[in-house]
């Protein structure tokens, strides 16, 4: 959402800042970053930091400081008493005094509570930086509209609005026909109501190989196939054959004995093939995955390991590759009200 704002806000002619406080994607831990001249300011990169202030071209000025790691030794710091900074008082001092923008984008915690411990919850920060808030809600069924209100009436006046992201397909006109006019009567602007997409739920073959300590045996020019799915082959290739066919996308885990699975796999919707139980592929097998351009890997970990390796990956889901990026621009002109947004926040229009 932050990516797809600043970057429509950018369209429009403002200039935009960015920081997130809080980090909590540390991919990268022999990257540093710009400590803007304070020393409670951590030097470690926040992968998501580095991804959009790349994807947008920041500048050096146009970038706000990670003020913490939200890792395990910070929190343990912390709880042991080791740590005892007034990160709000920091976060007053530090953000906005070198912004270069019409606009501070300030990506806040994932929940109302994340970053208590810290002094640096949502409401905290709003209220050291007196700014507005957005909140990006998901929408599961009616009953997501008393998390809403609730956060409305613990937000008060700093509340902006809305975003409705990760929407199942079926539920955008309920969201249309009867939440957006309920809510909007209530003091609570929608901005946007942006369906689920499988592309950015979906991970790359290259991070699946990092992640499982794979081993590459062919199609390594194409370990940037993004995978949506993830099929377990265990079945008779019947079975098989039918059960792989309402897959899209997929990465299919199976064993590297079980050649039978292994063709019915790349006959359909494979991105990836992952081989368990320590066996090698028949040549016939690599030679197909090259002519069909997927990527096999073989991995030293029994399947249900393997499998909840991939699942883990799925539910930490990044926004690191350009695919996504490219979709995630797109966003902003179909589904999000920026113009609105601009308005209500006072920025004057583009000439």
């Amino acid at each position: 959402m932050v990516l797809s704002l600043a970057q429509r806000l950018s369209e429009l002619g403002h200039k935009i800042s960015y920081g997130k406080p809080l980090g909590t994607c540390l991919d990268a831990p022999n990257q540093t970053a710009p400590n803007h001249g304070n020393a409670s300011c951590s030097t470690e990169v926040d992968e998501d930091v580095r991804f959009l202030t790349e994807a947008l071209e920041l500048e050096e000025s146009q970038l706000q400081p990670t003020l913490l790691m939200l890792d395990q030794p910070t929190l343990q710091l912390r709880l042991q008493g080791k740590d005892s900074q007034d990160y709000r008082q920091d976060l007053s001092k530090v953000y906005g005094q070198n912004a270069d923008s019409d606009i501070v984008l300030v990506e806040g915690p994932g929940t109302l509570s994340e970053g208590f411990l810290f002094n640096l919850s949502l409401v905290e920060m709003a209220e050291a930086l007196e700014s507005s808030i957005l909140l990006v809600a998901p929408f599961t069924d009616l009953t997501s509209i008393d998390s809403i209100l609730a956060a409305k009436k613990k937000l008060g006046d700093r509340l902006l609005g809305i975003l409705f992201n990760d929407v199942p397909e079926k539920d955008v006109k309920l969201i249309e026909g009867d939440v957006k006019p309920y809510l909007e009567s209530q003091g609570v602007p929608v901005f946007g109501i942006v369906p689920h997409m499988d592309l950015l739920r979906s991970v790359s073959v290259e991070e699946l190989v990092q992640r499982l300590n794979a081993k590459v045996l062919c199609g390594k020019n194409h370990q940037d196939l993004m995978v949506e799915s993830l099929c377990i082959g265990a079945m008779n290739v019947n079975s098989a054959l039918e059960y792989f066919r309402r897959g899209h996308n997929m990465a299919v885990v199976t064993g590297g004995d079980r050649t039978d699975l292994q063709l019915a796999a790349l006959e359909t919707s494979t991105q990836c093939l992952i081989l368990t139980g320590r066996v090698s592929p028949k040549a016939d097998i690599l030679t197909r995955a090259e002519e069909l351009e997927v990527p096999v890997i073989s991995v030293d970990l029994d399947t249900l390991t393997t499998v909840e390796l991939i699942e883990q990956a799925f539910s930490q889901v990044r926004f690191h590759e350009e695919v996504k990026a490219e979709c995630v621009f797109r966003m902003s002109d179909d589904y999000m009200d920026v113009k609105r947004l601009a308005a209500l926040l006072g920025l004057p229009e583009a000439a």
